[in-house]
């Protein structure tokens, strides 16, 4: 009996996201929830996401990985961080606002996080 191997692309996710200026695809594999977020120039998550799940700041952990463009993550105590292409983070739960810097869409890969956010 050959082992079975299950292959998924965001070609064709499990689920989309959709929001002003960005889209969140999610994808089930082997146990996980990984998520793909793109983003616009101009995509702020506290203008663009915030409203729609009635809260200022996203509270979600995150674990990922930059593929293109660059953001922030910003945290009320003033503290910012630049995310760029080749750059694994992992963002706390404490909640925070993020956006888009730059003209370029912005494209990340989440491995934790990805089942709660923008839900």
């Amino acid at each position: 009996m050959r082992p079975a191997v299950d292959l998924k692309q965001f070609d064709t996710p499990d689920e989309v996201r959709t929001f002003e200026k960005g889209k969140f695809e999610i994808v089930h594999l082997g146990g996980l929830t990984v998520g793909r977020a793109t983003y616009e120039p101009g995509w702020k998550w506290s203008e663009h996401v915030g409203p729609g799940v009635g809260t200022a700041r996203c509270s979600v952990e995150h674990v990922g990985l930059v593929l293109s463009g660059a953001a922030t993550v910003a945290f009320d105590d003033g503290t910012v961080y630049e995310l760029r292409p080749g750059q694994l983070f992992h963002v706390p739960a404490t909640p925070h606002d993020s956006w888009v810097v730059g003209d370029e869409p912005y494209v990340s890969l989440h491995f934790l996080g990805a089942d709660h956010y923008v839900k």
